[in-house]
């Protein structure tokens, strides 16, 4: 009986690789894009019990 591999690295294909890192990096921004607008909901006290402040939401990775 012979067998098959059938799974191939995503980075072995043609676009694979370059497609992988389009999807991870659109997910990295989407997440940061949903921790600010989260942040930008609580309140200064709220921030600031977590080591925040509002600057520090606008400074983070775009």
């Amino acid at each position: 009986m012979a067998a098959f591999e059938t799974a191939r690295p995503a980075t072995g294909s043609l676009f694979g690789g370059r497609l992988a890192n389009f999807f991870g990096a659109l997910i990295e921004w989407n997440d940061e894009r949903v921790t600010r607008k989260a942040l930008s909901k609580l309140t200064d006290r709220e921030l600031d019990d977590i080591g925040l402040n509002r600057g520090d939401i606008e400074s983070m990775h775009r």
